[in-house]
């Protein structure tokens, strides 16, 4: 399937997503899930814990496969991909922001932000000016040489959200982006993603619980008995 409708980034059909529970049995977490999202848009998926948001994610962003179903992205089907293709796809292509960092602990903020870079072959010396540019643009400019045991938190999430824009991604894909930070801490995240996001024209599809970060965003998506329901439009407030 490819994206031909005007304006469509994104888009997936009828996901279904199964986990076996024992005895012949099997759970249900995604029942025919379609979404659409367009270039541009900073979307948000909402939902009770355990309705299937971060599988949802999984999925569209590749890291897990659907039971059934097509999820689209740029105009390529991402499940006819190979392993290795849909691997290459994912750091070429995706960025993605978790709860948690994940941050490698030996390596500098600067040498975290490069990493996805690097693995595609690029050189330290290459990529420098960019992660130093990114750091910049998420207020570390004084922090590239530090490890993430030497950052807070908030300052450890921000290295993680540019690292997610290290090799210029078609979409961004953040889970629960700010469940692990304090109020205050979140409502920094969140206005340094929007910022980034209009000012690069950035797509991003979110997880979230945060009321906060959803009311900024262009479109809710509310995530009801396995299905995404459009629960209602964002504020665009920044």
């Amino acid at each position: 399937m490819g994206v031909t409708r005007r304006g469509i980034f994104l888009r997936a059909e009828n996901l279904w997503k199964e986990f076996p529970t024992g005895k012949n049995e099997t759970l249900q977490v995604l029942k025919g899930v379609d979404v659409e999202i367009r270039k541009g848009e900073i979307v948000a998926v909402i939902g009770p814990s355990g309705s299937g948001k971060s599988t949802l994610l999984h999925i569209l962003g590749g890291l897990d496969r659907p039971t059934s179903g097509v999820v689209a992205v740029g105009g390529s089907n991402i499940f006819t991909f190979t392993e290795e293709e849909r691997a290459s796809f994912r750091n070429n292509k995706l960025g993605f922001i978790f709860q948690f960092h994940h941050l490698l602990p030996e390596f500098t903020a600067l040498e975290n932000v490069a990493m996805p870079a690097l693995v595609k072959g690029d050189s330290m010396k290459g990529v420098r000016p960019r992660a130093e540019t990114l750091l910049t643009e998420v207020g570390l400019a004084e922090r590239l040489d530090h490890k993430p045991n030497e950052l807070s938190g908030g300052e450890q999430q921000r290295v993680a959200v540019a690292r997610a824009l290290m090799n210029d991604p078609l979409l961004v894909l953040a889970d629960e982006p700010s469940g692990n930070l304090d109020e205050e801490n979140s409502h920094k995240l969140h206005r340094l993603l929007v910022d980034l996001a209009r000012k690069r024209g950035l797509t991003f599809l979110i997880a979230t619980h945060n009321s906060d970060l959803t009311r900024r965003g262009d479109r809710v998506l509310r995530l009801v008995d396995g299905k995404l329901v459009t629960s209602r439009a964002g504020s665009h407030t920044v």
